[in-house]
């Protein structure tokens, strides 16, 4: 490997040739071998939005010329184009602050840009990072890497999720079913009612992550190194902030408080509560298909699910709810990241919390892995969800629960004297009934008529 020499306030270092990197993104490299997980690339991307925004305040505001400006912004966008992935390569174990990485975008921005030009004329800290500080721009890159990743990857998936379980809810809503409490035998209910339940988990879960965007659209750019602003002049923020929401198209704002921004992940901590929510969600829902599908023979098997590939190594022709397992596996992995966030969220220490990497990219995985796994489940198995009708009349029919509808007619303890006598001699409630003589069969067929027992 050829390398060249790059220099920065603590001597020289050795650079691979062909990467855009300096100094201080090296100097990372050397010390911060440590594990394998890489700074995700959505906050590369968030930084060039944010280097774009601050390079063009900057020019606004006459502290850089309009020559730089530009090519800081061509550069930004060869980033957002993907073209430059290969030249960030640091690790989430780094300093907490995530200062090399911004570093390691500055050095990028400046390299590229001056061969672009043909020229050094960009400086990585005085040009780049001109009216910031690690400390302000890495919180910023976080708030807008979580708004654009939820908004762009993960509603999408639920609306989709939630626009499936409607139709199915409308195709089946007068399939009648025995329902379900404690895992025990409970009243009747129709299949489109147990899967309207579903569909409005996911909906009030998009209420709950719509809510929380309120606190993560505040972005504490200008506070600088400790929320004071040293260095970056006035409406630097304003300006900036604009510019973000633009190129972004979503509405990002000033924090009233940049102490408070730098320092607290709150917002971050509160957006990703709205995460567990719609994985807890998300787990019964799947828990409850696997379960209905159980079977084929020996489980409850009123579900069909897509055989969509052998389920067995051993045991030939078994299908397993393999969707339904995956999704349940991600959300154990997002409740994870949730304790994992909080914990780092609380160590805001002073004027800076020094847990930023891990708190964002256990965020970002989170909002990845449920935009993917809920897509995943929809499109190979929700959608091919069907009612097996013999099961589903089988036990609707054969279901102690149904004496439920006589106790205004014969009273508590009659009924449970119905249900024991049909328990202990494997009888229909209808049956009981008629054994002890309680109802006539007109009465009988009256009371015990399901679609009654349904309110809709």
């Amino acid at each position: 490997m050829e390398y060249k020499i790059k220099k920065d306030t603590m001597g020289e270092v050795r650079v691979p040739a062909d990467k855009y990197w300096g100094a201080q993104t090296q100097r990372s490299i050397n010390n911060f071998k440590i594990g394998k997980y890489k700074m995700p690339i959505e906050i590369i991307k968030a930084y060039a939005y944010l280097k774009k925004a601050a390079a063009n305040a900057n020019f606004e505001l006459g502290t850089i010329e309009n020559a730089k400006r530009k090519i800081i912004s061509d550069v930004c966008d060869e980033i957002l184009e993907g073209k430059l992935d290969d030249n960030f390569p640091l690790v989430i174990f780094q300093t907490g602050s995530g200062t090399q990485t911004n570093m390691n975008v500055n050095e990028v921005i400046a390299n590229r840009g001056n061969e672009i030009l043909g020229e050094e004329i960009l400086h990585p800290n005085d040009d780049v990072n001109k009216s910031q500080s690690s400390n302000d721009t890495f919180p910023t890159a976080m708030h807008i890497a979580a708004v654009l990743q939820i908004q762009n990857n993960l509603l999408p998936n639920i609306a989709k999720l939630r626009n499936t379980f409607f139709e199915l809810e409308k195709k089946y809503e007068d399939v009648i079913k025995i329902g379900r409490t404690h895992l025990q035998d409970a009243t009747p209910i129709t299949l489109g009612q147990e899967i309207s339940g579903w569909r409005s988990m996911l909906e009030h879960n998009v209420f709950m992550l719509e809510d929380a965007f309120e606190y993560i659209r505040e972005v504490g750019i200008g506070g600088t190194a400790v929320g004071t602003g040293l260095n970056a002049p006035k409406d630097f923020d304003k300006i900036v902030v604009n510019n973000l929401s633009e190129l972004t198209g979503e509405k990002f704002k000033v924090s009233d408080n940049k102490f408070h921004d730098l320092t607290s992940k709150d917002a971050l901590v509160n957006m990703h509560g709205a995460l567990t929510a719609l994985a807890a969600n998300l787990m019964k829902i799947a828990n409850d298909i696997r379960l209905l599908s159980s079977g084929p023979r020996c489980g409850i098997g009123e579900l069909n699910i897509p055989e969509n590939e052998p389920g067995s190594s051993i045991m030939p022709g078994k299908v397993n709810p393999t969707q339904c397992e995956a999704l349940t596996m991600v959300c154990v992995k997002v409740m994870g990241n949730n304790s994992v966030i909080s914990i780092a969220a609380s160590q805001g220490n002073f004027e800076l919390n020094v847990y930023m990497p891990l708190i964002i990219s256990s965020f970002l995985e989170s909002v990845g892995l449920l935009a993917d796994a809920i897509r995943s489940f929809n499109d190979n198995c929700a959608v091919g969800i069907t009612p097996n009708y013999n099961k589903i009349d089988d036990y609707l029919e054969n279901s102690l629960m149904l004496v439920t509808a006589l106790n205004p007619y014969i009273g508590y303890e009659k009924a449970a004297k119905v249900a024991k006598l049909a328990y202990k001699n494997n009888l229909t409630i209808r049956e009981a009934i008629k054994k002890l003589g309680l109802l006539s069969e007109d009465e009988i067929d009256e009371i015990l008529d399901p679609i009654k027992m349904i309110k809709r």
